[in-house]
């Protein structure tokens, strides 16, 4: 499956790129595409989602549950449709300004929380194997 046309072009474009840049430092990341949407997973479990909802560009997150609440108290984040009962928030990408440190670190917090069997557990010397897809 091919993403919709919009991440092609900007501002999706260069908000992907900067998504792919924080994903190359994570391990074992993979790229696919998931109901036209780039999609982030570790070990085939989906820890991040670029999309478009409602025409508005957003990063839908896994958080701790106990968590959540606190994140849908700030007006940047809506609860992600769907999966949201399950830990998931969206954080709106077209904020201004939007904290690109913020962005890496939740990237990073929601690949610890779906890895399988320690993946993102392991020390430093991890490399990753990520590269875009092709058709991206």
């Amino acid at each position: 499956m091919k993403a919709n046309a919009i991440y092609s072009a900007p501002p999706a474009a260069a908000l992907l790129m900067r998504m792919r840049k924080i994903c190359s430092q994570l391990p074992d990341v993979t790229e696919t595409v998931s109901f036209g949407h780039p999609t982030f997973q570790v070990g085939g479990k989906t820890f991040a989602v670029f999309e478009q909802y409602k025409g508005e560009l957003g990063l839908a997150l896994k958080v701790e549950k106990e968590l959540q609440q606190i994140f849908l108290k700030d007006p940047r984040f809506y609860l992600t449709p769907y999966i949201g009962k399950h830990g998931w928030v969206t954080l709106r990408m077209e904020t201004k300004p939007l904290d690109w440190k913020e962005v890496r670190e939740m990237m990073r917090g929601s690949h610890r929380l779906v890895s399988p069997n320690g993946v993102a557990k392991r020390n430093g010397t991890t490399t990753t194997s990520f590269s875009p897809p092709e058709h991206l």
